[in-house]
């Protein structure tokens, strides 16, 4: 039964959308849509020779082939796959009430390097080969990896009941697996290469496929972690404040973990390790404005799209007609700006 002391210790929650605020919640959605509109379109023109004009390959069947079958599905991936970890990133601070929780906590990140290195072994080829049958076996293999390490990681914690607990024990888990593929791909020197291009993550090689199980995957996520959100805005109140308003904490906490499992697992398995976005993107919407965890999920995932997309022209863009690891660019990128925000910070706690 929820009481007027609740209602009350919410309403002074700051992660709580109060009525002032709903304008500027709109008027972030509509900016975030708007610019992620604007960097797909940008995303078609840039190609091994820089940006094209799509004016000038209009009338070129064999450009517009390239578009249609390459930039498309490979710009709207990069959205997806940026989407997903925003969502998760979003979900793991606010379950572990930690700004510093990313989509990798739980050890998926360890866990698909060891499925992909496994998979190398048996298949002895490239991460991102072109032949159907190795590349679909490959993001298989980084998928159940992910999900096997979340498991273990719920394993060795005994559960969701004591979120430490969990934290801990998927530290633990991402060490341990994190071990094990190093020691994997230095037995086996000839998938060195092919490690090294799954570590730095690639949005070069998503099609249209990958991209239709990305967007599945996130808008399923997305409904359900929004569905869940009560769950995070109590947990943000306290542990006790959260059981007395009478939420089933146990069976929350699971499914929402199990949304950071697939979400991340999923843009992991089909771009490899692209860092620092799932954990950059909620700082960006908070550093706008205070909202719920429901809006604050929904932002994360527009922001988290924004990023990756951004980080992918820049990756073909800058070096054309080579191309750096998007990973890398996300890296920069995302290092900057939390080195930013901790400059900032501190800059008010001195005052």
């Amino acid at each position: 039964m929820v009481t007027g002391f609740d209602i009350q210790a919410k309403l002074e929650s700051p992660s709580v959308v109060v009525p002032r605020q709903r304008g500027k919640f709109g008027l972030l959605l509509i900016s975030l849509i708007v610019l992620s509109v604007a960097l797909i379109v940008l995303g078609l023109g840039v190609g091994s020779n820089g940006w094209e004009s799509l004016l000038s390959m209009w009338q070129q069947s064999l450009a517009m082939q390239i578009v249609w079958d390459i930039r498309l599905p490979r710009t709207l991936g990069a959205w997806a796959a940026g989407a997903l970890l925003g969502l998760s990133g979003a979900v793991a601070q606010g379950l572990f009430r930690n700004p510093l929780a990313d989509p990798y906590l739980l050890g998926s990140a360890s866990g698909a390097s060891l499925g992909v290195a496994t998979a190398l072994v048996a298949f002895g080829g490239s991460p991102f080969a072109t032949a159907w049958v190795v590349r679909m076996g490959l993001t298989g293999a980084a998928f159940c990896g992910a999900v096997l390490a979340v498991f273990l990681t719920l394993l060795l914690a005994r559960g969701v009941q004591h979120t430490l607990r969990l934290l801990l024990a998927g530290v633990i888990v991402g060490v341990v697996l994190a071990a094990i593929g190093s020691l994997v791909t230095m037995l086996r020197p000839d998938i060195v290469q092919a490690m090294q291009a799954f570590m730095l993550g690639s949005t070069g090689y998503v099609g249209w496929s990958s991209c239709g199980v990305m967007l599945m995957v996130g808008g399923i996520c997305l409904l359900v972690s929004v569905a869940l959100s009560q769950v995070l805005d109590g947990l943000s109140l306290g542990e006790s404040t959260a059981r007395s308003l009478g939420l089933p904490l146990s069976q929350m906490r699971m499914a929402l973990v199990l949304i950071i499992a697939l979400s991340a697992g999923t843009a992991v398995a089909q771009t490899g390790l692209i860092v620092f976005v799932g954990l950059a993107a909620p700082h960006l919407v908070r550093s706008v404005m205070k909202t719920t965890h429901a809006g604050l999920i929904v932002l994360s995932s527009l922001a988290g799209g924004v990023l990756l997309s951004a980080a992918d022209i820049l990756s073909r863009w800058m070096i054309a007609p080579q191309e750096l690891p998007v990973g890398v660019v996300t890296a920069i990128l995302g290092g900057a700006y939390l080195l930013r925000l901790m400059h900032k910070q501190r800059r008010l706690e001195g005052q």
